[in-house]
């Protein structure tokens, strides 16, 4: 893709290509990496006695957290779920971090009148508690989460109410995520997808997953928006 060429458009002489923005939160929006790791951690260590490697955590970013947590005991997995809750929020205030510059891209975002929601594999109450810590809540027209949907990540289901909440057709749309599970979920919806390469999942997850753009920094995001 041309950037320079982009660059030089104002978004006044620019085709919108896509008018419905959706965003993963964790890894893509928020730097919440070392918050689930050490909330995993402290949880099997717990419950299990297991030390278990950032990697084997990593793998699974992006999937609901039950799903994750049966794959290490489905007997003890309800216990380990509120343990992992109890924990997490404990500490979240203190350890989440905001990417750089992502309340910029979301007022250019507004600017030039795209919708835009989260699409999360997690709790609604505590993404909105992140989004709120950084003053980035009023940016989003929707919040789909865990209780949204019964069928999560990669499954289409979320990202398809995402859209039917927005209003929104298929191909003006776009999923912005950090993991194999929100790209896989952009393809099986019929959706455009951005793979973000901050993220740390990356490197752990199914490298054979292709979306339709890699970006090095989040303010691409606007570039492609304005490509057609």
């Amino acid at each position: 893709m041309n950037y320079d060429k982009i660059l030089e458009k104002g978004a006044e002489d620019t085709e919108m290509r896509y008018k419905y923005i959706l965003f993963d939160l964790d890894g893509t929006l928020l730097n919440t990496n070392k918050l689930i790791i050490k909330s995993f951690k402290y949880t099997l260590k717990k419950h299990l006695d297991i030390n278990i490697d950032d990697a084997d955590i990593l793998k699974y970013f992006g999937e609901p957290l039950m799903v994750t947590l049966e794959r290490f005991s489905k007997e003890k997995a309800k216990e380990m779920f509120d343990t992992y809750i109890e924990y997490n929020e404990r500490i979240h205030d203190e350890m989440v971090e905001v990417f750089g510059n992502v309340d910029n891209l979301l007022d250019e975002i507004t600017r030039i009148g795209c919708k835009t929601a989260i699409v999360t594999s997690k709790r609604k109450a505590l993404a909105k508690r992140g989004l709120t810590l950084f003053n980035l809540l009023d940016y989003f027209d929707d919040v789909i989460a865990l209780e949204d949907t019964e069928k999560h990540k990669p499954n289409p289901e979320p990202i398809l109410e995402a859209l039917s909440r927005l209003n929104a057709s298929k191909n003006e749309a776009l999923m912005v995520g950090d993991s194999e599970f929100d790209i896989k979920c952009a393809h099986n919806a019929g959706v455009d997808s951005v793979f973000v390469s901050w993220s740390q999942a990356g490197d752990y997850q199914d490298k054979s997953i292709k979306p339709d753009y890699i970006i090095k920094d989040i303010s691409e995001i606007i570039y492609i928006l304005r490509t057609k």
